[in-house]
């Protein structure tokens, strides 16, 4: 029987396998952070929110204007400390959540996603995802207005080499690629 292009389209699929690690999840919040507007406003809001404080509470009780410099430099460095820690428990909740399913194959097709886990299974269909970022480990998805959604798929899961050329396929006909 000879398949149309659409058809042929509809039936293609990647499947992956894989158990997420806290580094996945690393390098995911990682490229959320530097790729989305959301994420990058998060990085840069709470080293200006520590520095403007700072500067404000200096100014508010006439300290010296070299101690100001001094305490603005010292909050923007504390900023951008708390800003990584914040990353990194980010990632340490998301990878608490996953651990459970453990072991956990994937396929993703037009439709969108579907996983089944040891403990669980779920399906995500494109409309929840808007963009997508590739890593050269992971594929992530993202997606809401506010980057709000998550979603990583380590190429090393794929079941098959031409499964992450399938996967970057079926992205680019379904997300915006950042």
């Amino acid at each position: 029987m000879n398949m149309s292009g659409e058809q042929a389209q509809q039936v293609e699929q990647a499947v992956f396998g894989y158990r997420l690690t806290i580094e996945d999840f690393r390098q995911a919040v990682r490229a959320r952070a530097r790729k989305t507007g959301a994420g990058r406003a998060e990085m840069a809001l709470i080293p200006l929110l520590t520095t403007g404080l700072v500067t404000m509470f200096g100014l508010l009780r006439g300290l010296l204007p070299a101690v100001i410099v001094v305490s603005a430099v010292l909050g923007l460095g504390a900023g951008l400390i708390g800003g990584v820690r914040s990353r990194r428990g980010m990632a340490r909740r998301l990878h608490g959540v996953t651990t459970p399913y453990g072991e956990c194959r994937t396929v993703i097709d037009e439709r969108g996603t579907a996983t089944t886990g040891e403990t669980m299974s779920y399906t995500y269909d494109w409309q929840l995802f808007t963009e997508y970022v590739e890593t050269p480990d992971l594929f992530v998805l993202v997606g809401g207005p506010r980057a709000s959604c998550l979603a990583a798929l380590p190429k090393r899961g794929a079941q098959e080499p031409a499964d992450i050329d399938r996967l970057r396929a079926i992205l680019d006909r379904n997300l915006r690629r950042l």
